[in-house]
């Protein structure tokens, strides 16, 4: 395995799309995301490996050694947030690429493994062109309806079917049969780092609900109407937002995060009082029963402050994701596999959701943290040392190695997704 040609193809891939900040800004289906797209099959068909593409823009490169036998997918999602940072996502792709060449090459002088692998890049992880997030694995997984989905449109009326064929990928290929999955990721937290730990085995995720929040008012001038005779959806918005931030303090501190992270105002003219705010709010816990008061709470909250300001608030749930308890013998594995290679690792919980946490509803899937330096992440400053992601890459590879032998999948003690 080559750590310096893993590295090079890494800070390749992060020079497309590259802002001035030292970042990347590749969102869904963008020219920029099929760049990266044609970078991953170019990359696969010079190794010799077919790539298939299926009709919601998931990208498979194959390494079938066994006909008919399924596959252990491994890899991450290659889009981005705006202005976003260059190692979210994409580490875990071209990690999972390196990590299946160097495991080729191995079964090359060896027997036939239990089962083919094959490198994923998901579409749409982060959702902030087309939400909801985890679009890609979470249609492969059965969580989301592929047509559904596909109508999905962006802020300028662009629907995701659209979009795909506007970049050409949006594929009608076989999808392969899973039995298992690993991922590599930045850990985007500090936990890593204040422990001076190298790896972090995710046991399980956070329970996330989200909020789209709609605040009706009445257009008119902001010159001519009287104060008292406005009916200001954006001052509606701005309490909303602030409210959102405030029911975090209802619980002990940091057993719970929120936030408004979009905010959409119409008709959004500087001498307009707005008529129509849409924003979506994002409640996470450890502790599903945190999120149901705090959502009970936000409710009550905003039907009061719509009769206060005479205005109309309707809230919609969407994007539900229940706690997933990954299985205890895969993160065993990668405990495992760490002090082979002598890295420090602790269990770690996923306050972020990841593809693999789609996956692990179907299959037992492996989550692996690196550090990030200051926990920053979804911004240009994002960063992780070079040698947190080799040591990621070969933690990777010893876990894809045990996994294509079939551990955790001849295991009765492979439960997934309970939570």
């Amino acid at each position: 395995m080559s750590a310096e040609a893993f590295l090079t193809d890494f800070h390749e891939v992060a020079t497309i799309g590259a802002t001035s900040g030292n970042g990347v800004e590749r969102q869904a289906a963008t020219p920029e995301d099929g760049r990266t797209r044609t970078w991953f099959a170019e990359w696969a068909a010079r190794q010799g490996w077919p790539v298939r593409v299926d009709g919601i823009g998931n990208m498979f490169a194959l390494l079938e050694w066994t006909p008919g036998a399924p596959f252990v997918l491994i890899g991450s999602h290659l889009d981005s947030q705006p202005l976003a940072g260059r190692f979210d996502g994409a580490f875990g792709v071209v990690a999972a690429l390196h990590a299946a060449r160097t495991i080729s090459e191995q079964i090359a002088a060896s027997d036939p493994p239990t089962h083919n692998l094959a490198v994923v890049n998901w579409f749409n992880e982060e959702g902030a062109r087309f939400p909801p997030s985890l679009m890609g694995s979470s249609v492969y997984a059965g969580l989301m309806d592929q047509e559904e989905m596909l109508a999905v449109q962006d802020l300028d009326g662009v629907s995701v079917r659209d979009a795909l064929d506007g970049i050409g990928f949006r594929g009608t290929d076989e999808r392969p049969e899973a039995v298992g999955y690993a991922e590599v990721h930045i850990e985007q937290g500090r936990r890593l780092e204040r422990e001076s730990l190298t790896l972090g085995a995710v046991d399980s995720s956070w329970y996330t609900q989200k909020l789209d929040i709609e605040v009706l008012g009445e257009q008119s001038h902001t010159g001519a109407t009287a104060m008292a005779d406005r009916h200001d959806a954006l001052l509606g918005a701005a309490r909303v937002v602030q409210l959102v931030h405030e029911v975090t303090q209802d619980f002990e501190e940091e057993a719970m995060v929120s936030s408004v992270g979009r905010f959409n105002v119409e008709p959004n003219s500087p001498i307009v009082v707005a008529r129509r705010v849409h924003l979506v709010a994002d409640l996470r816990s450890g502790d599903p029963d945190i999120v149901a008061s705090a959502r009970t709470t936000l409710i009550r909250q905003l039907s009061t402050l719509a009769e206060e300001q005479d205005l109309r608030i309707t809230v919609r749930d969407f994007d539900i994701r229940p706690i997933q308890r990954f299985p205890e013998n895969g993160v065993e594995l990668a405990e495992k596999v760490a002090a082979t290679l002598g890295l420090g690792i602790r269990r770690i919980q996923t306050m972020a959701g990841h593809d693999s946490v789609a996956m692990n509803s179907i299959v037992p899937s492996v989550m692996l943290f690196v550090p990030s330096v200051d926990g920053v992440s979804h911004c240009e400053r994002e960063f992780t040392r070079d040698e947190d992601l080799v040591s990621g890459l070969h933690a990777l590879t010893g876990i894809a190695t045990e996994l294509i032998d079939g551990a955790l999948t001849t295991s009765t003690a492979a439960k997934v997704g309970e939570g």
